[in-house]
């Protein structure tokens, strides 16, 4: 009696006063219910997990992949003083069209491409945030060779003692994204001697990086501007391999590269030169491209002030001939020495560009040239760069010349001057006229002073 009571009570189990019994086994089965319920939802979370870890670490090996069809109009605003923007954004070639990204991003694993490929490839090589910190010292003042508003460039030794130069881009309102696509487009895939080549880049999270040559004697501005004693180490010869070095740069992203490249900021300060003083265009954040139907893009106005070109501060257009007048700028800083606007000097020489032009219109060429060069060049070589930086600065676009054409009339050693065909073309600064004579040859304008 007594086991048939014990038994029968194990089996049940009462509730309240109501008589109502639950039996062992359905207590058994929602246990084992309730236990896969919440192993499933573990599952869940944990692949939940994963997925996210994988890609956060796949966007860190972005490949931009050129879409020829479409470009942004994007615009990175410069800090420090030295930048400015103005008016909207406008259409291309004045057709209106839909705007969408120059660049599609996807995934390294989901390409199936794998790091080595990507270098292959000409992308270069992805690094960890890590790497790059223990690179620089923990991105110390120290390393710290160059900042502006695009952010901070240190010196970094990485683990193959390679000494690289490192761009951490200030994430200001999604800038760092911008510059980031924007260099990678423009130059990830370009090697030539007078453009610094891009090694590498860090994408996490919103950490943006790339990871450059590193160039070891500093950059133009620098030994034109700072004090080097009353004579300039950068004697005629080596300004002029300068100018032309740089002239080849950027000819390159014009005529080399489909579609062009606009630099859009061509200025000392990117002139980064080496011990041998070769010249390497550097700092492409501002870079546009230009496609093969497209005669000028239309954008905010944006570039180092008294480098822009006239019409494209007034108007918002750029092509290829914006960087042309930038470049005639940067050619006159060269001879005199001079900054582009330099407000400590007396009315009438603040602006480069007006007082070098009345000077010539003056025939008082010999006073543009920089007093700290000791050898003074011949009338003959300083006329020809005098010209070169006339027609450069032209202020009508369609006359200044294409930068492959300056490459062949700052390279010549002899400038022709005999032509059948002569015609006089007028500079003109405020009421003054300065008349050159030139005679048009199938591959290069061919000028003489009057």
């Amino acid at each position: 009696m007594f086991s048939r009571n014990h038994t029968s009570a194990a089996h049940t189990v009462r509730r309240g006063g109501g008589g109502e019994t639950v039996s062992h086994k359905t207590i058994y089965c929602v246990t084992i219910l309730i236990a896969v319920v919440a192993a499933f939802t573990a599952f869940l979370v944990v692949l939940c997990m994963r997925r996210r870890r994988s890609r956060v670490r796949h966007s860190a090996r972005l490949i931009p992949v050129v879409n020829s069809s479409t470009r942004t109009e994007s615009s990175v605003d410069r800090g420090g003083g030295k930048g400015f923007a103005a008016a909207e954004e406008g259409r291309s070639g004045g057709t209106e069209r839909s705007r969408s990204r120059s660049s599609e991003w996807c995934s390294s694993a989901a390409s199936g491409v794998s790091e080595a490929e990507m270098a292959e490839m000409g992308w270069g090589r992805w690094y960890g945030r890590k790497e790059l910190e223990a690179a620089t010292e923990g991105f110390s003042r120290g390393s710290v060779i160059g900042e502006g508003g695009y952010g901070v460039v240190y010196r970094g030794v990485l683990g193959d003692n390679l000494v690289v130069a490192v761009k951490n881009l200030l994430n200001n309102r999604g800038q760092a994204e911008k510059e980031f696509k924007v260099e990678v487009e423009a130059i990830g895939k370009v090697r030539h001697r007078n453009l610094v080549g891009l090694i590498g880049y860090c994408a996490e999270g919103f950490q943006r990086m790339l990871v450059y040559e590193y160039i070891d004697n500093g950059n133009l501005d620098q030994w034109l501007h700072r004090k080097v004693g009353p004579v300039s180490p950068l004697t005629w010869e080596i300004r002029m391999k300068i100018a032309i070095g740089t002239a080849k740069g950027i000819a390159y992203l014009h005529e080399g590269l489909e579609p062009k490249v606009v630099h859009r900021d061509v200025k000392s300060s990117n002139i980064l030169l080496d011990k041998q003083w070769n010249p390497k265009v550097s700092d492409f954040g501002l870079a546009k491209l230009l496609g093969p139907g497209s005669s000028f893009v239309t954008t905010r106005v944006m570039g180092t002030f008294g480098y822009v070109a006239p019409e494209y501060a007034s108007t918002g257009m750029l092509n290829e001939r914006s960087d042309v007048y930038s470049f005639g700028v940067l050619m006159m800083e060269i001879i005199s020495g001079r900054t582009p606007v330099d407000y400590a000097r007396p009315i009438g020489e603040v602006n480069l560009v007006e007082w070098f032009k009345g000077m010539v219109a003056n025939r008082q060429s010999e006073g543009v040239v920089d007093p700290l060069i000791e050898t003074q060049p011949s009338i003959r070589a300083l006329k020809r760069v005098l010209l070169v930086c006339l027609r450069c600065t032209d202020l009508d676009s369609l006359k200044r010349p294409k930068i492959g054409q300056v490459v062949h009339m700052l390279e010549g050693d002899e400038f022709p001057y005999r032509s059948p065909q002569i015609q006089k073309v007028h500079f003109y600064m405020g009421q003054q006229a300065i008349s050159v004579e030139h005679a048009k040859d199938s591959h290069v304008d061919l000028i003489s002073l009057n």
